[in-house]
């Protein structure tokens, strides 16, 4: 069994190697043999104080994260999510060149969970990803995981600006791109299927920071390659967006720790609450946009039709603001687009969650919306429902609310 193999003396030697490395050189990573041999050789057989207390902490590090590995197997075991000590160990992938600001240090880690992303991805091409690229790619990469149609994502500041489904690749990225054509500059776009040729010539026409695909053709690949500072990341599969896993955010004095947010509403799930129930059509926009809503910042707002978004309002400190910018976007793209009128209009709306008053709402009736889908729950329901049948839209409660901060 998992007990069986828990190993005792191991950890116990290296431990006690570590301590007493005033006299003993512990080495627990291959990749320091050279270095140890080289030391060896220059010091006639010895090896310096100031390498052993290196690699003495390297140890102590080491037996640590084996022993968090084991602690949160036995949390997840007992179905314990809060247990009264949490340990979390990870594995240097690379020192990265800084954080968010050049003035941050940062480095990226690796822990044993191994979810398919751009911990696991191979790159292929371009710079080293910036702590920023590898924040916005796995936003990426985890909404585009949420379809199961061909999809399309672009991602900027971990916001989507562009997601849509279609029957194939290339259509759902002319969709994914029409929605901001603005955004998209500097940019990360993931698709969840193999990358083809026709949607890398027109990535390659763009100025993007990474491109990441479970694989792509040759082809592909090839086109890609004339943009040499692009990055291209293959990341073998996706990741499952139900399965369970926990999610850590530092704060002072301590850190944050929750089960990942794998809630997806099913159509069973959503609750007409006005006079007019949405047609077929409005459904299957409504939960494309509510699934694309949990990967917004709050307070979120999504505007979407035919299976794309048309205007996203993202990380406002009010809804109704949400609502206007989301419809803002949607008339400018439609402008750049050439379009007769703005995309918004006929389209559905999402809410993170729910309208605390009926102005947000209000707003994206004003926009040209004809159907909205929100958790439910507020005080002021029954005003916001009024409103909704006043505006003629109709209106469905998932009873699951999606806050990403």
């Amino acid at each position: 069994t998992a007990v069986e193999n828990i190993d005792i003396g191991g950890p116990a030697l290296i431990r006690a190697s570590a301590k007493n490395h005033d006299f003993v050189t512990v080495v627990v990573d291959p990749a320091d043999y050279k270095g140890v041999l080289d030391e060896l050789a220059a010091h006639q057989g010895a090896t310096t104080l100031a390498l052993r207390r290196t690699l003495a902490a390297k140890a102590y590090a080491r037996t640590a994260a084996y022993d968090a590995a084991i602690s949160n197997w036995f949390a997840d075991r007992l179905d314990d999510p809060a247990p009264a000590w949490r340990a979390v160990g990870g594995h240097l992938a690379e020192p990265l060149r800084y954080g968010e600001n050049p003035h941050q240090s940062a480095a990226f880690y690796r822990t044993p969970e191994r979810r398919a992303g751009v911990a696991t991805a191979r790159q292929l091409q371009g710079k080293q990803l910036s702590y920023n690229n590898i924040n916005d790619t796995d936003a990426a990469y985890e909404c585009v995981a949420e379809f199961s149609e061909p999809a399309v994502v672009v991602i900027k500041h971990a916001n989507p600006c562009g997601v849509a489904i279609a029957k194939d690749q290339y259509s759902a990225y002319l969709k994914a791109y029409e929605c901001d054509p603005v955004s998209i500059y500097g940019g990360i776009v993931a698709v969840n299927r193999r990358l083809e040729a026709d949607t890398a010539t027109d990535l390659a026409k763009r100025f993007l920071e990474v491109v990441i695909c479970p694989d792509a053709t040759p082809q592909a690949l090839e086109i890609l390659a004339r943009r040499k500072d692009v990055r291209v990341l293959l990341a073998g599969t996706l990741p499952d967006p139900l399965s369970a896993g926990m999610t850590l955010k530092s704060v002072a004095g301590g850190y944050l720790l929750q089960s990942r947010d794998n809630g997806r509403v099913k159509r069973a799930d959503l609750k007409v609450v006005t006079r007019r129930a949405p047609s077929e059509q409005e459904i299957a926009d409504l939960l494309f946009a509510f699934t694309v809503c949990k990967h917004v910042k709050s307070n979120a707002i999504v505007y979407a039709k035919n299976g794309a978004t048309v205007g996203v309002g993202a990380g406002q400190m009010n809804r109704r603001d949400s609502s206007r910018i989301a419809a803002i976007r949607a008339a400018e793209a439609g402008e750049i687009a050439k379009r007769a009128q703005s995309p918004a209009i006929g389209s559905v709306v999402a809410s993170d969650a729910f309208f605390p008053f009926a102005d947000g709402l209000l707003a994206a009736a004003e926009a040209g919306a004809t159907a909205v889908i929100q958790p439910g729950g507020s005080m002021r329901d029954k005003e916001v429902i009024e409103a909704a049948d006043r505006a003629g839209l109709a209106m469905v409660f998932t009873g699951m609310r999606h806050f990403r901060h």
